[in-house]
């Protein structure tokens, strides 16, 4: 089924492009971001040695270019300690509303935070005497901060870029599927119709003309099964109004038509409560359903003697129906993808049975259907649950 394998590359395709192009975008950043942190941290030496002119400087000094270098930061948060750890000065910093009253010992705690994150330097008033000194303590720019985070900014940008052009996709190519579903089901009814008539009434001749013939009630039976298939075509794209229905005629109709047509090493055993359970059903749909389960329980045994196990529960809002094998059972992987379409592990088979059947479940009868277990060498159990 190339279409399936078609999506599942587009949509591998666009996570990897999101992957690419996130790693690219914090690559490149993380250059940026060192590269201007390297840059803050020489315009803050420059601004400390300018500062250290300032406090040696005497009445012969020119501190026009001093100020103007001092004064010309305007974007790097700067605390100035001197060597016993009181606040000296400080620039691009706001104090917070809640610490204003005492805003010089929040000035000092937040220089000492940045002497322990490794952004200060020390400045020596006294080439001659190392103990006379100040902390020029700073923080990134606002900048630099915006720069850290922006690469995970557009990383959230490309990725939700990616969920809706894969939603879009999904959406579009579910559409798309299920017109050609429907259509080739309400084809399908049509071209059955015609055929069907004709049998019927060929059946009705030869029951008049041999009415003793014990094979001519069997093609009866063949050709009513015809035509229930083609109105299971007929519904298929419709909205079928479920009926109250008992659930254990249902099971039972499908069991004595699949006894009939299943070899004999194979037992078909249903297990119901006491009392009939009636639900709102499409009766033929349904019966599509447990059939299509019990046929793929057949395949799964093969030709070695098994048994198929059909449960009815109840729940307080919901009934159950399980169907146990005791076939070859599945892989993990291969039970998170076997309603797929296009899925299948037969040699032969489009791998539409079980999408239909999920289909049928929980679009047109509000329910769930899910592999319950399944075990290689021992078996698989599907479960369906509707409401009642």
């Amino acid at each position: 089924m190339n279409f399936f394998h078609t999506i599942e590359h587009i949509k591998v395709s666009l996570v990897v492009a999101a992957i690419l192009i996130a790693v690219t975008s914090l690559f490149v950043s993380h250059l940026l971001t060192r590269d201007l942190q390297s840059e803050e941290r020489n315009k803050m030496e420059v601004w400390a040695e300018a500062m250290r002119s300032l406090n040696t400087a005497d009445e012969t000094t020119d501190l026009s270019l001093v100020l103007r270098v001092l004064n010309g930061n305007h974007t790097i948060p700067v605390i100035v300690l001197d060597r016993q750890g009181h606040y000296s000065t400080s620039r691009n910093l706001s104090v917070p509303a809640s610490d204003r009253q005492d805003s010089i010992s929040w000035l000092v705690a937040k220089g000492k935070q940045m002497e322990q994150e490794g952004r200060s330097i020390r400045i020596y008033l006294n080439d001659a005497d190392q103990k006379d000194y100040i902390d020029v303590c700073y923080d990134e720019s606002s900048l630099l901060k915006r720069l850290a985070w922006y690469p995970y900014v557009q990383l959230g940008v490309v990725l939700l870029f990616v969920v809706v052009a894969i939603f879009a996709l999904l959406t579009s190519k579910k559409a798309e599927q299920n017109k050609v579903w429907v259509g080739l089901s309400k084809e399908t009814a049509h071209q059955l119709g015609t055929p069907i008539s004709s049998l019927m009434a060929w059946t009705e001749m030869l029951k008049e003309t041999y009415p003793q013939d014990d094979l001519i009630p069997e093609m009866d039976k063949d050709v009513k099964r015809l035509q229930l298939i083609a109105e299971r075509f007929s519904k298929i794209g419709s909205l079928p109004e479920p009926v109250p229905t008992s659930l254990t005629t249902v099971i039972q109709h499908v069991t004595e038509y699949m006894d009939r047509r299943t070899s004999k090493k194979i037992q078909i055993r249903c297990v119901f409560p006491d009392h009939d359970i009636t639900v709102r059903l499409c009766g033929s749909l349904f019966e599509w359903v447990i059939e299509n389960l019990c046929k793929n329980a057949v395949d799964a045994m093969g030709t070695a003697p098994g048994q198929i196990t059909i449960t009815v529960g109840e729940l307080p809002r919901k009934v159950y129906i399980e169907v146990a094998d005791t076939g070859k059972g599945m892989r993990k992987q291969d039970m998170r993808r076997v309603f797929r379409p296009g899925f299948t592990t037969k040699k032969r088979g489009w791998g539409l049975g079980l999408s239909l059947a999920k289909r049928i479940v929980e679009e047109y009868h509000h329910g769930h259907i899910w592999v319950k277990r399944s075990e290689i060498g021992k078996g698989t159990t599907f479960r369906i649950e509707i409401p009642r």
